[in-house]
This record gives C-alpha cells, structure tokens and sequence, in this order.
C-alpha cells in the first residue's frame, strides 16, 4: 500500500513539474499585479475675470519600475539603461542616480521623462522585450498660457522631493506625485491637486504589461483657483518695469546701472493684488516634466540676476524719500511736530560736526509739512529725526513697526522678506566694536529720510501707501 501511495504521488510530481511546468512557469511570470498611482489633473489658475492663466495638457510618461530592474544581471541592466536614456535623449547620470535614491523604495517607480514624442512612445512598446521594467502612461502637464507672464505669482509644479515627502507623507502624499513649488501653485497646493486614484495592472517578469489595466479607485480633479490679478494689468505693470529699466540704463552718459525692479498694485480698500511683477523674470515652462539641467544652470548663472526671486515680496531695498511720509506720520502722532509749523528748508544741516546735504542746493525757505514732503525736503526731515533722537524710547522705529515696516505682510503667497528697521538696541547686538554699537545722530538723521540700514520690501511700501489712501487702516494682502 505505501509502495502504490508513493508511486501515485511520485507520478503526480513529476507531471506537474515536466508535463505542466512550462505552463505554470507562464502562469507565473504572468502573475505579478502591480498597483499604480493615478494622478488627478491639478484644477486651472484664472485671473479675477475668468481668463484662464494655467491650464493642463495631456502628455506621455516614461517610467522604470526598479525592482524589475533589480532581477536582471547587472551588465544587462546597464545596457538598458544606456539605450533608454539615448532613445529618450536623458542623461544617463541622471537616471542612474535616480535609480540609486530609489533602492530605499524599490517598488516606487521613478520618472524617466514627461511630454515623449510619439515615435519614441511607439518604438518603446513595439520593442517592450528589450525595456522590462519600462512603463508608458498618459499625464497632465502643466500649461501656463502666458509664458513668463504672472511667473513669480503663479509659481511652478515639480516631482515631490524626498524632504517633501518627509513632511507630507501624513496628508496621502506618496514618491512621484506632482506638487506646487513655488508661488499660488505651492500655497494652495492642497486645493489644486484634486485626489488622486489607484489602479491595478498585471505585468510579467520582464515588467511588461499582461493584461487589461482595472481601476479601483478614479481620481478627482482638483478645484479651479481665481486670482484676485488682472491678467491685462499684470502685462501693462511687466511692460512698463522692463521698459522703466531701459530708460534707466540709457539716463545720461554711462546710464544707471538698473538691472532689477518691481511693482506691485494694490486695491487700497481691500488688500487685494491686481498685479505684481519682478523683474528680471523666468518662464515656469522650464520646470514642467523632466527639468532641463542646462535651462537651470541658466537661471542660476550670476549674469541672470536671480530672476526667481520675487523681487516684489521678498526683495530688500532702502526706501529713500518714499519713507518721509511715514516719518512725518510719527512725528504728528507723538507730538514732536504740528500740521502748521514752519522748519526751515535749506542746502545743508551741520549736526555734532557733520555736514548733511539737501538734495536741492539752492533752497531756502520756510516749509509746513505738507510742502516740505512735496518738495522732499532733506533738511526739514533732518530737524524732525533730531527731535526723536532726544528721545530713547525710539519712536519713530515703533511707528515703521505699526505702519507694517520690519516684519512680513502675512499674504498668502510668499516668501516674503521682513525687511528691517534699525533701531539703538539692534545696533548693540549686531555689531561688536563700541564704536559701530553706537547709535548716533547721524542715524537717526539717515533714518528719517529712508537710508542707511533701513531695509523695506516694495510690498510693504505698497501696503503703507494703501493706508494712507483709505484713512489710516492697515489691511491683510492677498491674491486669492
């Protein structure tokens, strides 16, 4: 009896691994489900009348699965590897160290290239035995219908980044998604990205496809955005910042050397942006799909000047005479000065033994406020800041403060700078020899007619202006 058993079991054996085997061995290379990730299309961008600014286009992904990749004899693997990034014109370091970032996460495919032409798509599949691993899906490419226009307000989209990912992982973000960097695209990166679905799809041990893609879960498209800008003033406000800057390199003989600028309007009543332009400025095209090295290194070049930085909101400059107002604001506050009296206006102020200038050196007569800001008078102000200097409990710095100076606006794009409004306390701890420690009349003096260390953003100027058009309140920045 154990004889005819082990003969029955023998024989059975024997049948499924010669008769059956290669059967089986198919069925199992053909057995492998991998699940996708399915991003959802981001919403669109539109100014404050509707007219789309940031739209989406369908486009064709290359992806490589690295845990297929991790069963294959490793010169063939780096044959593969070499032939797509030829095909697909990438950089074969780029792939490489992509692929060496992703043996934490092997079963997280890594993006190889967005937006492939046809051709290209077609040989892939047509010769899908010598990719394994390689997957061909359809996306959504951000479209920005202006080009550079509204760049530094509408920001840039990007693959999530590990440290990204880090932080976010907890709110359903996972490797590969598609995420706001900079900009509205960042701030509301929530809102616009939708949710994403999930998919299934049965591949073989080479990673070819085998089977129908099932889809378990569809995406939701993200929620349109209106910006409070207006499209037509926002290229009005650009045209005239490049066009200001070449007058101002063409003035006199050797021209100003005018190589950035800003400018931001603002409704006064509400806070709201209806535009804001940098300049110099970038087209956020550069960073939809895989990023162009050479196109970065351009925008990273000395030569360029920085043009992703948002000059307006986070760009630093002394404010000059556009701060007397907030001086002559202070000084009525605290009682250091009244509407109808009369400082002299002349060339020059000596003060504890140093010369300082009007930039008029032919004026001489009596000034009441209102004319000594019209005719920007150095040395009227000049009076007014020895009046806080008698005082130490630094009044005309707490009035910037109030007026929104040396600190951010709080808008909800950024970032922004703080900027900086030095006061007798900030000089003792930035700076160590008891001489620079000292605050002077000089400063107070330099203070008052918006120079020396003062630092302001051109958002906080417009902001300080805005409240003086509607009577004194301070209101919150937005562009949404």
């Amino acid at each position: 009896v154990a004889v005819s058993l082990f003969c029955v079991v023998f024989f059975r054996l024997w049948a499924l691994q010669v008769i059956s085997g290669d059967r089986y061995l198919d069925d199992a290379r053909n057995n492998q489900v991998r699940t996708f990730r399915i991003q959802a299309p981001r919403g669109t961008i539109v100014d404050r009348s509707g007219v789309v600014l940031v739209s989406n286009v369908a486009g064709t992904l290359v992806r490589l699965w690295p845990a297929t990749l991790a069963d294959m004899p490793e010169e063939e693997r780096r044959i593969m590897v070499a032939r797509l990034a030829g095909l697909l014109n990438v950089p074969l370091g780029e792939i490489q160290a992509e692929l060496r970032r992703s043996k934490a996460d092997p079963l997280t495919p890594i993006t190889v290239k967005t937006s492939v032409h046809e051709d290209k798509v077609e040989y892939i599949l047509e010769h899908q035995a010598e990719f394994p691993g390689v997957q061909i899906s359809e996306t959504q490419l951000r479209r920005y219908e202006n080009g550079s226009l509204l760049a530094h307000v509408l920001g840039y989209v990007g693959e999530i980044s590990p440290e990204e990912l880090d932080r976010r992982r907890d709110k359903g973000y996972e490797a590969g998604d598609v995420v706001g960097k900079t900009g509205v695209e960042s701030t509301y990166d929530t809102y616009l990205r939708g949710v994403p679905g999930e998919g299934q799809v049965r591949v073989d041990a080479l990673g070819r496809v085998s089977g129908e893609r099932r889809f378990s879960e569809l995406p939701e498209a993200g929620h349109s955005l209106r910006l409070t800008v207006d499209v037509r003033l926002q290229a009005a406000a650009e045209d005239a910042l490049r066009l200001g800057i070449e007058l101002a390199r063409g003035t006199y003989e050797r021209g100003w050397a005018s190589n950035a600028g800003a400018i931001v309007a603002m409704n006064p009543v509400n806070g709201e942006i209806l535009a804001l332009a940098s300049y110099p400025t970038f087209d956020p095209s550069i960073y939809v799909g895989r990023i162009d090295p050479k196109k970065l290194k351009k925008l990273a070049d000395p030569e360029a000047n920085s043009p992703t930085l948002n000059r307006a909101l986070a760009g630093l400059y002394p404010t000059g005479s556009t701060f007397k107002p907030v001086t002559a604001l202070a000084a009525l506050m605290e009682g250091e000065l009244r509407a109808d009296e009369f400082i002299q206006c002349t060339p020059q102020r000596e003060i504890d033994k140093q010369i300082f200038r009007n930039w008029n050196p032919y004026v001489n007569e009596p000034m009441e406020i209102t004319t000594a800001i019209a005719n920007s008078c150095d040395t009227y102000f000049y009076e007014v800041a020895l009046r806080f200097y008698e005082r130490e409990d630094s009044p005309l710095q707490k009035w910037a403060r109030r007026m929104g100076f040396g600190q951010i606006t709080g808008m909800d794009v950024g970032p922004e700078g703080a900027g900086l409004v030095p006061t007798p306390a900030w000089r003792r701890r930035h700076f160590a020899t008891a001489i620079d420690r000292l605050w002077s009349s000089g400063h107070s003096v330099q203070l008052a007619i918006g120079q020396g260390d003062l630092l302001v953003t051109p958002l906080q100027m417009t902001r300080f202006y805005a409240m003086v058009a509607n009577g004194g309140r301070l209101v919150q920045p937005h562009i949404v």
